[in-house]
């Protein structure tokens, strides 16, 4: 559940809040992964989209996803927000490498 103060946060422009996957922190077998070998999660949920691109008209050209999309995220990148004790990062549109279901 998105806590009152996430859900106030609206990207501007094409940005788009995600909340990245918890890593595997166990194997299938059993085994524990030590947080050092842990790889960097590359894929996030969608939390909250901006508007999209002004156009020279005054129109806003949407941004492709929506919150509660699968997204796949680039290895670096983003800007890290901290709210209740949870990181969230703040990616534009064209950072998104593609959405999966």
């Amino acid at each position: 559940m998105a806590s009152s103060a996430l859900k106030r946060i609206i990207p501007l422009f094409d940005r788009v809040l995600v909340e990245r996957f918890a890593p595997q922190t166990k194997t299938k077998g059993g085994l524990h992964i030590p947080e050092k070998a842990l790889g960097k999660v590359l894929s996030a949920t969608v939390i909250a989209v901006g508007k999209g691109v002004k156009q020279q008209n005054g129109d806003y050209l949407p941004v492709s996803v929506q919150a509660g999309d699968k997204v796949l995220l680039p290895e670096y990148g983003g800007t890290k927000v901290e709210i209740d004790d949870k990181e969230y990062f703040i990616f534009k549109e064209a950072d998104i490498l593609a959405t999966w279901q």
